[in-house]
């Protein structure tokens, strides 16, 4: 049986630490895992504590190159993907993830869906080798998801909504 808590570890390419966090399994489906994160969860950002604020759903996909975090308000953005690699299961307890910079964002007010931190993604991808293949992933998975925020696809029309409402 899977446990309840699943500890999500985000690290850059190099190794360092991004984000580490404990999240609440809410389910598993053909699209991935939904984890749960309440306001007031402890976590680390960028190697400092720091304590979630504002409620959110992660999924975890089974084998895309992102992850997307689904916000309640206040919070301007709705939808917030970051193009990682794919998960990395450490039993039922613990998912690894690289983020690769990109991030593929839909504003809450408007609907705009946009790239950023490609400035980022072009300067760790000097310093850090990314191999080629990795780019040719992280470039299409951005593409991908330009599209499929924008135009209904699943998950990011409605089916995220049911789990967010467990954890506001």
């Amino acid at each position: 049986m899977p446990s309840d808590v699943v500890r999500v570890i985000y690290r850059k390419y190099d190794g360092s630490a991004h984000r580490d966090y404990p999240a609440r399994r809410l389910a598993e489906d053909d699209l991935g895992v939904w984890l749960g994160v309440p306001a007031g969860t402890e976590s680390v950002y960028h190697g400092r504590p720091s304590v979630e604020q504002i409620p959110f759903v992660l999924l975890v996909p089974h084998h895309g190159w992102w992850t997307g975090m689904f916000n309640p308000p206040p919070r301007t953005s709705e939808v917030y993907c970051d193009i990682a690699t794919p998960a990395r299961w450490e039993g039922e307890e613990t998912v690894h993830l690289i983020d690769l910079d990109l991030d593929v964002v839909r504003r809450r007010e408007t609907g705009l869906v946009e790239l950023r931190d490609e400035d980022e993604f072009a300067v760790h991808r000097a310093r850090w080798g990314y191999p080629d293949d990795v780019v040719t992933e992280a470039e299409a998975a951005s593409r991908w998801l330009l599209g499929a925020l924008g135009d209904g696809t699943e998950p990011f029309a409605t089916s995220y909504r049911k789990w967010l409402a467990v954890v506001v």
